[in-house]
């Protein structure tokens, strides 16, 4: 990839361009290692109590998690550089502002916020006026 991550916090906010996920997705833990859900995570942690997942909701389903938590995924554009500061900060605060839980998973180019399904859309919407309001 020929692109060059941003670590300045401004040019972090203002490149985010926040995309919300159609799917639903589940925060769930296994202790078993011979289990199968690990090869259907988006995304997994090696924790003391167990492995967590973040699995797709349907394959939670299947696999017995409890799904009455589903969150959205809403991807932030930005490559954002692993050494970058202000990003995750900003963001949890200006959903915290409107009273939505965030859970944040960072990739290698990018940060992923997890919101709660129901509250998805008014997240979405608070991101976008972070990227203007102080993005820019």
């Amino acid at each position: 990839m020929g692109e060059n991550p941003v670590s300045d916090r401004q040019g972090m906010i203002a490149g985010m361009a926040p995309v919300l996920l159609p799917e639903d997705y589940v925060f769930a833990t296994i202790s078993d290692p011979a289990s199968p859900a690990p090869a259907l995570a988006i995304a997994t942690l090696r924790e003391a109590e167990g492995l967590s997942l973040i699995l797709p909701l349907a394959a939670a389903a299947a696999h017995g998690f409890d799904t009455s938590q589903p969150m959205r995924c809403i991807t932030l554009a930005v490559y954002s550089a692993l050494d970058g500061v202000g990003l995750t900060a900003a963001v949890a605060q200006a959903l915290a502002q409107q009273g939505i839980a965030c859970n944040m998973v960072a990739g290698f180019h990018h940060d992923h916020v997890f919101v709660p399904a129901a509250r998805a859309e008014a997240a979405l919407q608070a991101l976008l006026a972070l990227q203007v309001s102080r993005g820019v």
